[in-house]
C-alpha cells in the first residue's frame, strides 16, 4: 500500500440496514465486471450493467435474504465501502462466493484484507472459484495459501482452489 494512505478496515456488514446498499453495489458491479469479463474471455455478448442474468437478482433486489445464513464483510477506506466478500458454509467447507475490490481502491490492501479476515483463526477448509484469467487474484490467493485442486465446478475456466488451515466464522 502507497505511504501515508489509510489502510482498510473490515467489519461484518449489517445486513438489515445501510450496509445493504452498500453490499449491493458492490456485488453488483462485481458481477456486471464478471459478465463483461466472461463476453470477453467465453465469447457471447455482455449484459449491459442493470440487465444482468435473472439468477443473480435475488442478490441484488434483497441482499438479507439472498446472504441468509452466510458472512458478509466490508472493507471500507475513511468509512467508505470500498471492497465485499461472501462467506457460506458448503457442506463441510466454508466458501468464498463473492470477493471484490472497487478498482479505484486497488492496490490499497483491500482484497488482502478482506481474504485475511475470511481465513482467521479456527480450524477447516475454505474454498474459492476463479476464473483462470483473474491473474492477480489468482495470485493474491496464492498468497494466503489457496492451491488449485480438482475442479468441484463443471464450467470451463474456472480455477478451482482451497486452503486448509484456519478458518471461522466470525
Amino acid at each position: 500500500m502507497p505511504a501515508g494512505l489509510q489502510p482498510p478496515t473490515v467489519r461484518r456488514a449489517r445486513l438489515d440496514g445501510p450496509d445493504a446498499a452498500a453490499v449491493t453495489r458492490l456485488v453488483g458491479d462485481y458481477l456486471g465486471q464478471t459478465e463483461r469479463e466472461k463476453a470477453r474471455h467465453l465469447g457471447g455478448t455482455a449484459h449491459p450493467a442493470h440487465g444482468l442474468p435473472a439468477v443473480y437478482g435475488p442478490e441484488l433486489r434483497d441482499p438479507a435474504a439472498a446472504y441468509a445464513g452466510a458472512a458478509v464483510y466490508l472493507a471500507e477506506i475513511d468509512g467508505e465501502p470500498v471492497g465485499v466478500a461472501i462467506l457460506n458454509r458448503v457442506g463441510p467447507f466454508l466458501e468464498i462466493k463473492r470477493l471484490w475490490a472497487d478498482p479505484a481502491a486497488r492496490g490499497r490492501g483491500v482484497g488482502g484484507a478482506l481474504l485475511d479476515t475470511v481465513v482467521a483463526a479456527g480450524p477447516g477448509v475454505v474454498r474459492l472459484s476463479v476464473w483462470d484469467w483473474r491473474e492477480a487474484a489468482i495470485k493474491l490467493y496464492a498468497s494466503r495459501g489457496f492451491r488449485a485442486v480438482e475442479s468441484w465446478d463443471g464450467r470451463g475456466r474456472l480455477l478451482c482452489m482451497e486452503r486448509h488451515g484456519q478458518v471461522r466464522l466470525r
